[in-house]
């Protein structure tokens, strides 16, 4: 959604819903800051086999890891985090730190399903390009060639937003997200149509004329979705099962239907606050329509990695669209680096090792996450179990969390 997202925890319920570490150190290098996201808790397991005769650095790689993992419970206050990272070689390790049910104390499950929130617009994004390969779709074509009459309000017309401003976040579209409100709680349970989403922005008044610049708006990929469905005729959660998830065998992956608000599979629970600051609350029960094609899906961080790897690979999109996705402009704010580009549905990152993130984040109530991968095959997913607005009073705590989320990433492949 917005996006710009084990061993049970020794915290109780009480604390891991109040307790606000001070600002928390910087890990790593010193990175612009990003938007937000939180959690708390406690204890870590790592899952995989140890690699007996080793050379020590992966020993070291894992201790990193294992430690940066921690700090975002013990520090930054998300009640749980996931990681999967994957080698050169294609060994994945799985790490948890925190508590699955801060009620319980439940272990958070390895490789638990979470709210992917905005890394959905990856899969979209791809679904649009397939589309594009087959002659179906044009990227510089207006929107209004194939949604006629529907992009319309202040300072917004379709004949010049086209679809490549869709997906690249260059479009001047308003978000609709902010019309929501900043209560979570209140719009948990509400359905709503892709088409209510596109009113909600329509409202607006447009931010900037199209292609003026870059600007994240998760109106783009409601369009986005919308435009799959236009050109297939199909509805965009079968489009996005049938050509992405079923083919790379994401089995942990899924488009929710109408109207589920549960996670099916084994999963941490995601928390909210009403207000910044406030305690924390259950929130894993959500309708996630109010993200449609922009941030529904729930995954995996080991599916993630898959994706993106598979993504890079050359395993989902041709060679020209895949370039095309690759094309990148710069991001002017709340980029989690320096250099950071958006192609089409696709952030480019520079790590601290001088190798590219490929990949994205997601936030929606009750989960964080970020994570990509490399040309050069090592891949990386992170997950936090609330938002750094729920875990953070502050807007420099906020800020800072989200920043430390990136910077575990940044550990799992560089370290």
């Amino acid at each position: 959604m917005p996006a710009r997202l084990h061993a049970p925890s020794s915290a109780s319920a009480s604390s891991a819903s109040s307790v606000r570490k001070g600002p928390k150190k910087q890990r790593g290098r010193v990175l612009s800051v990003v938007a937000a996201l939180a959690v708390l808790g406690g204890g870590l397991a790592v899952s995989g086999s140890p690699v007996y005769g080793a050379p020590d650095h992966a020993g070291h790689h894992r201790d990193a890891v294992r430690e940066a993992a921690k700090d975002l419970v013990r520090e930054d206050g998300f009640p749980a985090a996931l990681v999967a990272d994957q080698g050169r070689d294609g060994r994945v390790r799985d790490y948890t730190a925190g508590t699955g049910d801060v009620e319980t104390g439940a272990a958070v499950p390895v490789n638990g399903q979470v709210r992917a929130g905005s890394n959905t617009k990856s899969f979209t994004a791809a679904v649009v390009l397939m589309l594009v390969g087959e002659g179906k779709v044009k990227l510089d074509e207006p929107i209004e060639t194939y949604l006629p009459g529907l992009v319309r309000g202040d300072g917004i017309d379709g004949n010049r937003i086209t679809v490549r401003n869709l997906l690249q976040h260059t479009s001047g579209l308003p978000d609709y997200v902010q019309t929501l409100g900043l209560d979570p709680f209140e719009v948990r349970d509400t359905y709503y149509n892709p088409r209510d989403l596109l009113d909600l922005a329509l409202s607006q008044k447009a931010a900037f004329e199209p292609g003026a610049k870059w600007q994240y708006s998760n109106t783009n990929y409601i369009l986005a979705g919308l435009l799959v469905e236009k050109v297939t005729g199909r509805p965009f959660g079968e489009e996005i099962t049938d050509r992405v998830i079923r083919p790379l065998g994401l089995k942990d992956t899924y488009w929710p239907g109408v109207g589920e608000r549960g996670i099916r599979g084994a999963h941490p629970k995601g928390y909210a606050a009403a207000t910044p600051g406030a305690p924390l609350e259950d929130i894993t029960r959500l309708d996630p329509s109010q993200a449609w094609a922009a941030g529904q899906l729930v995954t995996t961080p080991r599916d993630l990695n898959r994706f993106f790897s598979a993504l890079l690979g050359g395993e989902v999109l041709d060679a020209a669209e895949l370039k095309e996705m690759k094309t990148t402009v710069p991001v002017t704010e709340g980029a989690p680096a320096p250099g950071t580009g958006y192609g089409l549905g696709l952030f480019r990152t520079p790590l601290s090792c001088g190798v590219e993130l490929w990949g994205h984040g997601g936030s929606i109530h009750g989960y964080e996450s970020y994570g990509g991968a490399t040309q050069d095959g090592r891949a990386a997913t992170v997950a936090a179990t609330a938002l750094s607005s729920s875990v953070a009073a502050e807007p420099a705590d906020m800020m800072a969390a989200h920043q430390h989320v990136f910077d575990v990433v940044d550990t799992a492949v560089c370290e």
